[in-house]
């Protein structure tokens, strides 16, 4: 490849990778106001993170075209390639977490009208984990550090303990008092959601790990 077309290549890799943090900046915000408007019980907000989704579909579809055109244009080989294939499937997780986002501001906006209980305390920090382990792995994206990858993974430990122990509070709120049922219920899902949030930033930290190393393996075990 002539050293003009690799300079105008990389400049097409760098605002693909751009697009990408933008994409996930979005779902983060999202994530963001749906924990507020669940805390605040405050449905704009809830309204403001549903609409955004679309935002991250539109982002998915123009990343998705432009991953396309560089393949079919610039035939790109080795590290270059797996750059633009794991970027693909990074969008693609990152488009589910808008998903997930949409379905816990939904869920908030069910619980407005209903008084809060203690586990909305877990439920912050484990949204609050999630946030961190995606600002880590989009850092380790643009930076290829992958001790970034190792301390996402550690938090992701994390969000599944915090899993646990909204489960085992709801499910014990539950049995004091079952007229709460149709509030705690929805709570139950909630974690569930951030948990598989936490999920889908592991995968793409696996194709981050994918990119530098050209090991496509289970980080999570």
């Amino acid at each position: 490849m002539p050293d003009s077309v690799r300079v105008v290549f990389a400049d097409q890799i760098n605002a693909l990778e751009q697009d990408v943090l933008k994409m996930a900046s979005v779902v983060e915000q999202m994530l963001h106001k749906s924990i507020e408007a669940l805390t605040s019980q405050n449905k704009e907000l809830s309204d403001q993170a549903i609409a955004m989704d679309d935002v991250v579909d539109d982002y998915n579809l123009s990343i998705e075209n432009d991953c396309l055109r560089l393949l079919a244009l610039q035939q790109p080989m080795a590290r270059d390639l797996r750059t633009i294939a794991a970027t693909m499937k990074i969008i693609t997780d990152i488009e589910r977490m808008g998903d997930y986002v949409v379905d816990i501001a939904k869920t908030a906006k069910r619980l407005c009208i209903r008084p809060l209980s203690g586990s909305y305390v877990y439920i912050p920090q484990m949204a609050g984990l999630v946030e961190q382990m995606l600002r880590e792995v989009l850092e380790a994206f643009v930076s290829r550090d992958l001790e970034l990858i190792q301390r996402m993974i550690e938090d992701d430990d994390k969000v599944d303990h915090l899993n646990k122990t909204v489960y085992r509070e709801l499910v014990e709120m539950m049995k004091n008092d079952p007229s709460i049922i149709d509030q705690v219920i929805p709570l139950i899902m909630i974690a569930r959601y951030l948990e598989r949030l936490a999920d889908h930033v592991t995968n793409v930290g696996e194709r981050v790990h994918y990119m530098e190393t050209g090991e496509m393996r289970e980080l999570h075990v």
